[in-house]
């Protein structure tokens, strides 16, 4: 594992894409293209129709599956939703507080916090989603957004259930418009969530894996992985294409890093 007690995670995010036939051929052209890379794991997480066939498609392989979402209930009169039962047969993660989720669907703190609850207890890995606005940025609150976000998603937890937890620091004004951030930038907030995360849970924080997540490629992949801090990233546009997705992952299996920070 590169010289590190955590094992690097590169998850892809197809958001609201694909057809039926375009995933099966792009999860087949990521095992083929990724099979050799053994060092890192790989998750994708596809749109909830194809989660199902892409589990019987991937059986076998090395890559975890993972969902996009999950309702805050267990089930229930909740037309439309996805209960976290409904998906743990089939995977291993949730993207939980993911940015678009709470801006453009409203999801509150008090409701990711219940996201991750449920997830937990259904033996999901929420992947929760972290971040702040431009303007947030601009006026030099990003570790009071962050914080604020993380003791609200962090409140049912245990230090025996933390580990579970990735968090996935998702800069806002980053994701989707190509505008990634510094390496240095993505390594000094995610050092920060570190520290907060051992303050708040103790040494067993130190296994809980942070990600990069915002614009990343094949060509800034490398920068961010040589950063102590960051132990993977979360995928989105790059992931629908299986040479840069797959360029990715190498890129996070060659990279040594130093010392836990």
């Amino acid at each position: 594992m590169i010289g590190r007690a955590r094992r690097r995670l590169v998850a892809g995010n197809w958001k609201m894409h694909t057809t039926y036939a375009e995933a099966l051929e792009l999860a087949e052209q990521i095992r083929r293209t990724c099979s050799e890379v053994t060092e890192v794991e790989v998750a994708l997480l596809p749109p909830f129709p194809w989660i199902v066939p892409l589990a019987e498609r991937l059986q076998g392989s090395a890559i975890i599956l993972g969902a996009q979402n999950c309702s805050a209930y267990e089930q229930g009169a909740y037309t439309g939703e996805v209960s976290a039962c409904m998906i743990a047969p089939f995977c291993r993660y949730v993207i939980v507080g993911h940015s678009e989720r709470r801006r453009l669907f409203g999801e509150t703190d008090d409701v990711v916090a219940a996201k991750v609850s449920v997830a937990l207890r259904h033996g999901l890995r929420p992947i929760l989603c972290v971040g702040e606005l431009l303007e947030e940025r601009e006026a030099g609150a990003t570790l009071d957004v962050i914080e604020r976000q993380l003791r609200m998603a962090c409140a049912p937890l245990s230090a025996d259930t933390c580990r579970e937890l990735v968090i996935a620091y998702e800069p806002v004004w980053a994701i989707g418009t190509g505008r990634a951030a510094l390496p240095l930038d993505a390594q000094l907030v995610s050092a920060w969530i570190r520290r907060w995360l051992v303050e708040r849970f103790g040494a067993v924080a130190t296994d809980i894996r942070i990600l990069y997540g915002g614009s990343v490629t094949a060509q800034n992949a490398p920068a961010f992985f040589a950063e102590p801090a960051i132990d993977g990233a979360l995928v989105g546009g790059a992931s629908l294409n299986a040479e840069q997705f797959c360029a990715i992952v190498r890129a996070a299996s060659r990279v040594e890093t130093g010392s836990l920070q």
